[in-house]
């Protein structure tokens, strides 16, 4: 199996290291990541302006471009055979409505638009709690496992997203559920004509049994998209 790996953090965050440590144990690793942090560019590609690569070591590769750019550069600029691509794991949750600007969620969309089955892998962090990227190996190594092993016949996508903190990864329920289709808090503080977001991501609404709930409840939550 010949697995890409992207995010939007960074080709040299600690999120795409873990991940990558875990393709490994499911195949052959390819990265190509964003050169600089992308959070939030959502599906942008570019089309007017050039891309330049940059080689890192042997399969491993940084592009001056967005999540959705490096995917459609590995697979159509350089030609690339995957049978899986795999982006994050994501500094902070893609849950609800966070899957539309979301630069991780889009790399996936992106792979299954071209073609190749994909897998988004977000960590929720609640504060002031420490990151544990050992952890988020763990969990998202469940994740994968489940999501390869039970993949039904088509190209499709997943949104995957771990709970935060957790002590034992083997204890958390894996859920699959639909995406919440409730709004973020959105709200600002006006200081004259400047505007700065001010909105608190726990305060979001939430739909009982949907993605957000259940993450938040703790649980590593699978959301199917075909």
């Amino acid at each position: 199996m010949r697995i890409l790996v992207t995010n939007d953090d960074g080709f040299d965050a600690p999120g795409i290291a873990a991940l990558r440590e875990v393709a490994g144990e499911f195949g052959e690793v390819f990265t190509l990541a964003p050169a600089t942090q992308q959070s939030y560019v959502g599906h942008r590609v570019s089309t007017a302006t050039p891309l330049a690569l940059t080689t890192l070591g042997p399969n491993h590769f940084s592009l001056a471009g967005t999540p959705a750019d490096c995917v459609r550069v590995a697979l159509r600029g350089l030609g690339e055979h995957f049978d899986w691509v795999l982006s994050g794991i994501n500094h902070g949750g893609n849950l609800g409505a966070d899957v539309y600007t979301s630069g991780t969620v889009a790399a996936a969309r992106e792979a299954a638009l071209l073609g190749v089955p994909a897998i988004a892998v977000s960590q929720f962090h609640r504060r002031p709690h420490p990151d544990d990227w050992e952890m988020s190996a763990a969990l998202a190594r469940r994740a994968i496992e489940r999501i390869l092993r039970e993949q039904a016949s088509g190209v499709t996508y997943w949104n995957v997203n771990l709970p935060h903190p957790v002590r034992d990864p083997f204890a958390v329920a894996l859920v699959e559920c639909a995406l919440d289709p409730g709004s973020l808090d959105v709200a600002f503080a006006r200081q004259g004509d400047e505007f700065l977001y001010a909105g608190r991501y726990m305060d979001r609404s939430c739909v009982a049994g949907c993605d957000v709930d259940r993450c938040f409840g703790g649980a590593i939550t699978l959301t199917r998209f075909s």
